[in-house]
């Protein structure tokens, strides 16, 4: 009951939103399609049908046992997880926990190594943080550089302190398949039925965003922030932003004086991703349901981490 009455009341309140300021809504849809098209499509659809031909190659299963001792002592999960690991900080989100959720419906992990795997093998992609963040943000290569190597550092981190109880032998079966016919044209679709779904959680944050921004709250979140948090108001106003959407976030930051504290809220807001990351994790793991807590904790913990090492080390990116 409690979850319908607080569902229905964002339902009702994202659509008072989006009729009271359908034209700026409008225009955040524009805006949502075009990161889509410049940046989201461009930067993660080669990687989702990697990820997907990885799958259907078996390397996974192949990878496992080799790895399987690394993984368990470090993280408690099978040597496959590596995989689903590298994928979403090569690719960015949500692939990581696409390729985690595949391998848990082909039967390579259980569902509660999937679980443990969610909590920190979820993360951004170099294109973005170095592109986005550091280039776009700072106007600096190497910012983008360190501010990749401490959300790599954060996710590690964070799968060892949210460590699972398993032995690094997974309960599920994980027999290397034999590869069939067509892989490559699986691979395909199940890339374009993923990127659209990322696409499309783009697409309504922004819409969200733009409708939010233009009734005035989300200039009194900021105002109200700045004031309890001392972070300037543009700073105060990429962390009000990148709550809901991570891009609109970032690109709030530019604004902003490159300080060691808006260097650490850059990477605050890329270890949390955004509550549209968090829909599109939902929407690429719902097959396997899992924990809803620990990916939430998970984002928490990474956030957290992030913004910890990029403020111990913002002396090595200028």
């Amino acid at each position: 009951m409690r979850r319908f009455v607080f569902g229905s009341t964002l339902a009702a309140l994202g659509l008072a939103l989006l009729l009271l300021w359908s034209a700026e809504a409008a225009e955040g849809v524009r805006h949502g399609l075009g990161i889509c098209a410049e940046v989201i499509i461009p930067s993660l659809f080669p990687f989702f049908v990697l990820g997907s031909s990885i799958m259907e190659l078996g390397i996974p299963q192949r990878a496992s046992r080799a790895l399987s001792g690394v993984m368990s002592k470090l993280f408690g999960v099978p040597g496959a997880g590596a995989a689903a690991f590298l994928m979403g900080v090569m690719g960015g989100y949500p692939l990581g926990a696409s390729a985690a959720a595949d391998m848990c419906e082909r039967g390579v992990i259980s569902r509660e190594e999937c679980s443990h795997l969610l909590g920190f093998c979820n993360n951004s992609g170099p294109a973005f943080l170095v592109g986005a963040a550091g280039a776009g943000v700072f106007g600096s290569v190497r910012a983008g550089l360190v501010l990749y190597a401490c959300h790599v550092l954060a996710a590690l981190t964070s799968g060892v302190i949210m460590r699972g109880r398993t032995v690094g032998t997974s309960s599920a079966t994980g027999a290397v398949p034999e590869v069939q016919p067509g892989a490559l044209a699986r691979a395909v679709t199940a890339s374009v039925w993923n990127i659209l779904k990322v696409c499309g959680f783009v697409v309504l944050f922004s819409a969200l965003v733009a409708a939010l921004d233009a009734s005035g709250m989300l200039s009194r979140i900021s105002g109200e922030l700045s004031i309890h948090t001392g972070l300037e108001l543009g700073a105060a106003r990429a962390l009000a932003t990148g709550f809901f959407e991570i891009g609109g976030g970032i690109s709030a930051l530019r604004s902003c004086s490159h300080t060691r504290a808006n260097f650490a809220l850059c990477a605050l807001i890329i270890g949390w991703g955004g509550l549209s990351v968090h829909m599109q994790t939902a929407a690429a793991t719902v097959a396997v349901k899992p924990s809803a807590a620990r990916l939430t904790a998970g984002r928490l913990l990474s956030a957290a981490l992030s913004a910890a090492y990029a403020y111990c080390t913002y002396f090595l990116a200028f």
